[in-house]
């Protein structure tokens, strides 16, 4: 049976994660129109520095996530309700929890690899687990083999069983 306190930790957990989320698809140039009006109301003296950095990611590393974010965000949600429905049986609260707790593992290794990819590779890339399945959709012109066999091998080293592993380059 969950208490008052484990639903709490999971209603915050959740809104902190949908601010995250709305955060991360908020549209670049709302962020920049912001940066550059605060510019703009400094005055300057001497050089005027007119560089701007702008990171863009990929669209369809974009699409990707909110996609898998949505699809996520619709399980959790079913599940919580089992969570907490008076008619569900204990067993049924303990496996919407367990559940619960894997798909935010999952997010938390999802992360973690897409940082590592970044970090050793340089690539801007999108991972998505499910089960013994890990699919990676890297953002790089060329299609390297050599490449696709190194994030391989890099991904297989973070887990202890065999996990089948597919990378697809795009543009």
């Amino acid at each position: 049976m969950i208490n008052k306190q484990s639903l709490w930790f999971l209603t915050l957990f959740s809104l902190i994660l949908v601010l995250s989320v709305y955060y991360i698809t908020m549209p670049n140039e709302l962020l920049l129109t912001n940066n550059s009006n605060q510019l703009a109301a400094k005055p300057t003296s001497g050089e005027v520095d007119d560089t701007e950095v702008t990171i863009e990611e990929s669209e369809l590393l974009v699409t990707m996530r909110v996609n898998l974010e949505e699809e996520r965000s619709q399980k959790l949600e079913s599940l919580r309700s089992t969570l907490t429905s008076e008619d569900a049986t204990s067993e049924e609260k303990n496996n919407a929890y367990e559940q619960i707790k894997y798909i935010t593992d999952l997010k938390g290794q999802e992360e973690v690899l897409e940082q590592k990819l970044k970090k050793e590779f340089g690539l801007d890339s999108f991972i998505k687990i499910d089960n013994k399945e890990i699919k990676v959709v890297a953002i790089k012109e060329k299609h390297d083999t050599a490449l696709a066999n190194n994030i391989m091998k890099t991904i297989q080293n973070e887990f202890k069983d065999k996990v089948y592993i597919t990378v697809k380059f795009e543009k």
